[in-house]
């Protein structure tokens, strides 16, 4: 009688945990509601931010114009010299004095491949599956003063993947690694999100990020100020002649 109990609460423990633990598809969920709900995110047409960049020991501003699903900008200025970068649906160029580029320059492919992701204001994990995006929960792992964040992994139908980590308090992602493809090598880029905040739209962005190659730098950018549904001229994002 007594084995009959033990094994009896055994598995009433068991069934405790499980009915606890969460699926990757529920982690996102609570991430997608923490964040603002899938009608706010939907219903982000443009993103205009202005903010402060910091790569070894030098400041930058920089402001960035999105038109969702059609137009990415991005202006840097750096002591008094603008590089700009620039992706839409068919393409990409750039200017950066830095080159020696004095007029705007075809970005190449893999290059725009990989920026188009820019295009997607809600982000790869907003509406996933239909995007053909498949979920893997990886388990935990401690980051940074997080214990236990959950460990997420985002595989996408272009074969990429993307690992999230979520603090299990705000379900807020915390951490992201992913694999990028720059002048035919492969490098892993590690992104720290923090200092979210609630937008005058009501949605909630990380106004912190702190992004890490694996050449051994960072790029540090926090947001000054969000505009969210901006009235932007599509004619920003045209390649000057």
């Amino acid at each position: 009688m007594q084995i009959q109990k033990t094994l009896l609460l055994g598995a009433i423990a068991l069934s405790t945990i499980a009915a606890k633990a969460q699926t990757a598809s529920e982690i996102v969920d609570k991430y997608i509601a923490a964040v603002g709900g899938k009608d706010k995110i939907a219903g982000i047409k443009t993103l205009y931010t202005e903010g402060a960049f910091q790569v070894m020991g030098t400041e930058s501003s920089s402001i960035t114009y999105i038109i969702s699903g059609k137009g990415f900008k991005n202006e840097v200025d750096m002591n008094g010299q603008k590089i700009i970068q620039c992706i839409t649906t068919n393409g990409g160029w750039t200017i950066n004095p830095y080159l020696g580029q004095k007029s705007a320059q075809p970005l190449p492919e893999e290059v725009v491949k990989q920026g188009k992701s820019q295009l997607d204001v809600g982000g790869p994990l907003f509406n996933y599956t239909a995007k053909g995006s498949r979920l893997e929960l990886s388990g935990k792992e401690d980051v940074d003063n997080v214990k236990n964040a959950y460990k997420v992994t985002l595989n996408m139908a272009d074969s990429n993947s993307v690992v999230y980590f979520f603090d299990p308090s705000t379900f807020y992602i915390i951490k992201s690694t992913n694999k990028v493809k720059a002048n035919g090598m492969n490098a892993e880029v590690s992104t720290i999100y923090s200092d979210y905040k609630k937008t005058a739209y009501g949605f909630v962005m990380p106004y912190r990020t702190e992004i890490s190659p694996s050449q051994g730098f960072s790029i540090v950018m926090e947001l000054k100020n969000v505009e969210i549904n901006k009235e932007i001229d599509p004619k920003i994002f045209e390649m000057p002649k």
